[in-house]
């Protein structure tokens, strides 16, 4: 498997030229790098101007590997040939880096970038991306690729205080500016370093392959100098301002990492960086905050993944619900505020949003017989959701990371009516549906005055509990909550409820019972329900192999603007648009021949008929759009002439083998499977007037939906910005 890592931006509140003459200061040898041993100069080119300088170095590194691996090997030190490309005009520097030892068998391969900043031309940034591939190395691949990435990782933290190291050096020597290029001027070589080390050690003699392949080393000496970029003295942002000052756009600085992310190791920031890119990359538009994606990636121990499965099926969910504007559509009935006993309650010791919730005083039956489960599981959705906005508040408010809150249950009054079944249901699917869509937000639980009947509901509840969720959880019986280790170890004295012994008067409800006259019926309830959970602007259908899904629209105006927005939630189509002068028959719903199964009804719909002909009866307006299951997809299309349009999602058929033209063996598999020749996709599809789509949020240019994110990449109609030429 392939490693990758890609640096934040690292930006240096230097000149460019500065920087460099800091940069150059680390050859042939550093002293802060111990395990490189030495670099030779093996070739070197300048322009005739002298704005372009090209340097080939062989680095020989002493990598900190068990003995018995090198003698296995057969080396003492790993080489590695590195070309960097100086563009004094540009004021650019590109750093390319690939082992020399065992290249056959290991590739590691890396690139550096240092640029100014595109808003301050007296600032540098600095990225930086590896890659390291171990094919085979004598049975011991997982080993040197650990030891390969432990070395990788500790060299970039390392070098973070490397480039920052000789511009103090430089300034110690009164050099605090280096003139830039101009053309008139006479090549300016780069301060030629003074060998720091007595004598630089002898490049080692090596055979055709070295040593062990076990640093990305690359890194030494540019993941040090981008190291260093971010401890350097740019890195002191002491505001949201400065801190985007120095970020250049779409890319995540060093310093808003820790500042509002927190302290993150080198391969976590790559992990972070490397999930946002591909979000940028597959849904051009709206893409989850950088902590909401920060969650996700800790729930999976950063395996990317694995995070982005999750992710995006959440976003999928969250679309679907719209539950983005939840806080803003979502009121609660009136007895939720008046029985439902939870609320916010400042903040704990940390800085952590507070939510309190008397479990123990509320009438979780009443509440589920007035409310249904719908209700209350909204309610709760939109409490998460404030818990997000009050965490990146007080994020601002605290000036460090705050992406969690605590919870402090009571459970005093708990007792056998709170197991009541339905109840316990209602709950058990209120976890399933907030362990995963809110990842990583839970900091601490406290439960209080737990009483003899809790071990039960625990039973009940624990098993669909995360187990790292299940390890912020403290418990307390009775008033142990009032000595040493207790609450006021993370509460301060101030805020703690009066209901628990303290001063603050807290304004949760103290709950009660529900009167008995605002329960509903069952199918009210169940009406209600559908009502809540069906309030989206989406649309299910299911494509089979043989039975598209059509979609009719009918335009009156030349000129008018279809949209469409759709995501494949499983299998793959392709995605047609046709246009017919005559409408088509009624919807047909048929047996499905090939499957013996009937058609599902309304989700699934078939206009074209039969005996239509492409080319006479309708005519194809835009290129077959081939979609993957997971991908979601927004476009367009400019209609050109009045009739009916007609979107058409088709099961798509994997291509027989090219070089045999005969079936592959996944392709004869899945015929013996009816339900691998079922595909289902969620749409939504809208027509605008040409002058209200230019004002509108929609792009003439198909794009990946802003707003849904499934997993796999992204596909765009890169046709549906053009107008139909097929169409008569």
């Amino acid at each position: 498997m392939v490693q990758k890592y890609q640096s934040p931006v690292r930006v240096y509140k230097h000149p460019f030229e500065l920087v460099m003459a800091a940069y150059e200061r680390r050859f042939p040898t550093c002293h802060l790098i111990p395990m490189f041993v030495a670099s030779d100069v093996v070739d070197e080119e300048n322009s005739e101007d002298g704005s372009t300088q090209k340097i080939e170095r062989r680095c020989a590194l002493d990598v900190d590997a068990p003995r018995l691996l090198k003698r296995i090997a057969g080396v003492d030190y790993v080489y590695f040939i590195q070309k960097n490309t100086l563009n004094r005009k540009e004021r650019t520097l590109h750093i390319e880096s690939h082992n020399e030892t065992f290249s056959n068998r290991v590739i590691i391969h890396e690139t550096c970038c240092y640029s100014v900043h595109p808003e301050n031309e007296d600032w540098t940034c600095f990225e930086q991306t590896a890659s390291l591939d171990i094919k085979s190395f004598f049975g011991f691949e997982s080993t040197v690729e650990k030891i390969a990435m432990k070395q990788y990782a500790s060299s970039i933290k390392k070098g973070k205080e490397i480039i920052e190291f000789y511009l103090k050096e430089l300034e110690d020597e009164g050099i605090t500016q280096v003139p830039r290029w101009t053309p008139s001027s006479l090549p300016l070589p780069l301060t030629r370093p003074t060998r720091l080390a007595t004598s630089p050690p002898v490049l080692p003699k090596l055979a055709v392959t070295p040593a062990v392949s076990i640093p990305l080393p690359t890194d030494v000496k540019d993941s040090s100098s981008q190291d260093t970029k971010q401890d350097n003295s740019a890195v002191q942002a002491d505001s949201l301002t400065d801190i985007l000052a120095g970020t250049p756009e779409d890319k995540l600085d060093a310093d808003y990492i820790k500042r509002y992310l927190g302290d993150l190791t080198p391969l976590q920031e790559s992990c972070l960086i490397r999930l946002r890119k591909w979000l940028q990359e597959t849904h051009k538009g709206k893409i989850p905050k950088d902590e909401h994606i920060l969650r996700f990636l800790r729930a999976r121990d950063f395996n990317m993944d694995k995070a982005r499965e999750i992710l995006c099926q959440s976003l999928t969910w969250r679309k679907q619900h719209q539950v983005d504007y939840l806080l803003e559509t979502w009121t609660s009935p009136q007895v939720l505020q008046d029985y439902y006993t939870g609320g916010w309650h400042h903040h704990d010791r940390d800085g952590r949003p507070l939510y309190i919730l008397r479990l123990g005083q509320m009438d979780t039956k009443g509440l589920v017989r007035a409310l249904g489960e719908e209700s209350l599981l909204r309610h709760v959705l939109s409490i998460n959701e404030e818990g997000l906005r009050r965490c990146e508040e007080n994020t601002k408010v605290f000036g460090r990371p705050i992406s969690c809150w605590t919870c402090l249950v009571d459970l005093e009054g708990l007792n056998m009516r709170h197991l009541w079944r339905p109840g316990v249901k209602a709950l058990l699917r209120i976890i399933e549906v907030v362990e995963a869509n809110y990842p990583e937000t839970l900091g601490r639980l406290l439960i209080l005055r737990a009483p003899r009947v809790f071990p039960v509901l625990w039973t009940l509840v624990s098993p669909f509990i995360d187990e790292n969720t299940r390890k912020k959880f403290l418990i307390y019986a009775g008033n142990d909550y009032q000595g040493p280790g207790g609450l006021v170890d993370y509460i301060d004295k101030e805020i703690i409820p009066d209901f628990l012994g303290g001063e603050c008067m807290c304004e949760v409800p103290e709950g009660g019972l529900v009167p008995k006259s605002m329960y509903r019926t069952a199918e009210e309830l169940e009406n209600e329900d559908v009502r809540l959970w069906t309030e989206t602007i989406y649309q299910s259908a299911s494509v089979f192999k043989g039975a598209p899904h059509e979609v009719l629209i009918e335009i009156i105006d030349a000129s008018s603007v279809i949209t469409w927005d759709f995501d494949m939630c499983k299998g793959d189509v392709v995605f047609n648009i046709y246009h017919s002068k005559r409408a088509p028959q009624p919807p047909r719903k048929e047996a499905l021949g090939a499957h013996g199964i009937t058609s599902p009804g309304g989700n699934n719909v078939q206009l074209i008929d039969k005996s239509w002909t492409l080319g006479q009866d309708y005519s194809m307006v835009e290129s077959p759009l081939t979609c993957k299951e997971g991908e979601s997809v927004q476009g367009s299309h400019i209609t050109r002439w009045p009739g009916f349009y007609i979107l058409q999602w088709k099961f798509y058929n994997m291509p027989a083998c090219s070089a045999t033209n005969l079936p592959r063996v996944d392709d004869v598999l899945a015929t013996l499977q009816v339900s691998s020749h079922k595909c289902k996709v969620m749409y939504y599809t809208e027509v605008l007037g040409s002058e209200d789509f230019r004002g509108s949020m929609t792009s003439l240019e198909s794009s990946h939906s802003g707003f849904s994110q499934l997993s796999a990449a992204t596909t765009s109609s890169s046709q549906s910005q053009s107008s139909s030429m097929i169409s008569r």
